[in-house]
Parts: structure tokens; sequence; C-alpha cells
């Protein structure tokens, strides 16, 4: 009797360490769920840079864009040259650090662009409106930027985009 009183022990000992184990949640998650994936950066199909998400927020309301990000010194230097087409919720934005006083051109650019510098409070400085294809006059930031946006040409004023509006990538 003694006997089968320690097997019902260990028996229930036992059933109950597999209950628990069953009931917790690592264990409940460990099978039903797909191993985590990292998510994909997206990745322009033109310039192979890196999209991320761009939001302006003007007195007009919040207006959100795709953007490639140009982060190295040669990306920078290429920027939206010798493309001949950008989606209107696309742009390119070239991230400055450190913050310093900078000025595009137009130098083998195809489209219009609309130039937003961005101070390091990611306020809006000023923007050098529809500025010209293939102009290589300077374009300087009105301050140390921190960041510069392209976007087709016009695309600033249709959103109300003026200096001191705030800018979030």
């Amino acid at each position: 009797m003694k006997m089968w009183t320690r097997i019902a022990r260990r028996s229930g000992a036992i059933a109950c360490a597999i209950g628990l184990v069953a009931c917790s949640p690592v264990a409940a998650d460990a099978g039903t769920k797909a191993p985590a994936k990292a998510a994909a950066a997206a990745v322009h199909p033109v310039s192979g840079l890196k999209v991320i998400p761009l939001s302006v927020a003007t007195a007009s309301g919040v207006h959100r864009f795709k953007v490639e990000v140009a982060a190295t010194f040669e990306e920078q230097e290429k920027g939206l040259m010798f493309r001949t087409a950008m989606g209107a919720d696309e742009g390119m934005i070239f991230p400055m650090d450190p913050p310093r006083r900078t000025a595009f051109w137009m130098r083998n650019t195809v489209i219009g662009l609309d130039i937003i510098f961005i101070g390091a409070d990611h306020r809006v400085l000023n923007v050098a409106a529809n500025a010209v294809p293939y102009d290589e006059t300077p374009l300087p930031s009105a301050g140390n930027a921190a960041g510069v946006l392209e976007l087709n040409a016009g695309r600033a004023a249709q959103i109300g985009l003026k200096p001191g509006d705030k800018v979030e990538w």
C-alpha cells in the first residue's frame, strides 16, 4: 500500500509539474506563435537607399512622406541627380551630424525640387522653393541645418510648409 501511495504521490507531482509548465506563458506561446522576424527595412527600388517615414506638421495639418535617406557622403553627393520622377509623397532626407551651415545646388538634377533646410530642433529654417533643374547656383541654409529635405517642386507650397514648421524623421 505504501508503494502505491508513493507512486500516486510521484505521479501526482509529475502531473502537477507538467500542468504548471504547460500553463506558463512561455510554454503556451512557444508552440503557437511563429518565431519573431525582424521587419526588413524598406529600400527604394531605384536608389537602393533605405526608405523611412517622415512627417511635416504645418498649419494645414500633418503631412506624411516616405523619404530615402542619403546618410553617407557619397549618397549625399549624388542625392537625386539623374532621377526623372518622384512621387508626390516621396522625397529624400539628408541628415547632417553635426548640424552645419550648408548649401545645395541642382547639378545634374533633372526634376525641379523644393529644398527644405531643417534646424537641430527639427523646425524648418528656410525653404528654397522651386529650385530649377541643372542650376548650379548655391541655395544656402538660413542657419545650422540638422537635415535637408528634398520634395518635388511646388510641394512645400501645396502643404503650406513654412519656416518654423516641425519635421520628424
